[in-house]
């Protein structure tokens, strides 16, 4: 069983982790969120760490522990979210679609208009300009005051016109 201990060590390296990260430090930050990690693993540490590879570039050590946080919290969205994002900056816009569709549907995510958004952006870019309209509206369902998606609207219209 765990000790309050062990769990309270990790929220501690968590929140030392995370303050690096907006520091800048992220080999700091990383160093940190493993040690978390290895008092009590959470899905959010991992995620976090996958973030911090992610800044360094390192974007399929990323993966690897977005995957890891998804096994410990299958309803963890961040986690499915933040493979998108790094599978489209590897370039692989296709395998990011499932994983954004996985975020928008995961319980424990916000702001679902987020995964929306970026579908939008994939079918935009694969000129399927209709199914682009749709994700940018569902986009807007759930945030109507989020600018870049109702600036892909009026552009997506102007070019269906």
């Amino acid at each position: 069983m765990l000790s309050e201990e062990k769990i309270s060590l990790a929220e501690e390296y968590f929140e030392r982790a995370f303050q690096s990260q907006l520091d800048g430090e992220i080999d700091e930050a990383i160093d940190d969120y493993k040690t978390s990690i290895k008092f009590y693993a959470t899905a959010k540490a991992h995620t976090f760490l996958g973030h911090a590879y992610s800044l360094k570039g390192e974007y399929e050590s990323a993966i690897s522990e977005c995957k890891k946080a998804i096994t410990l919290n299958p309803e963890y969205g961040d986690s499915y979210y933040d493979i998108g994002i790094y599978l489209l900056n590897l370039g692989f816009p296709n395998r990011a679609i499932s994983w954004f569709e996985k975020a928008a549907c995961a319980n424990d995510y916000e702001p679902k208009h987020f995964p929306f958004y970026n579908l939008g952006k994939i079918y935009e870019k694969k000129y399927e300009w209709l199914k682009a309209i749709e994700y940018y509206n569902k986009a807007l369902i759930l945030n109507q005051d989020y600018e870049p998606a109702q600036n892909a609207v009026i552009k997506m219209a102007t070019l269906l016109n």
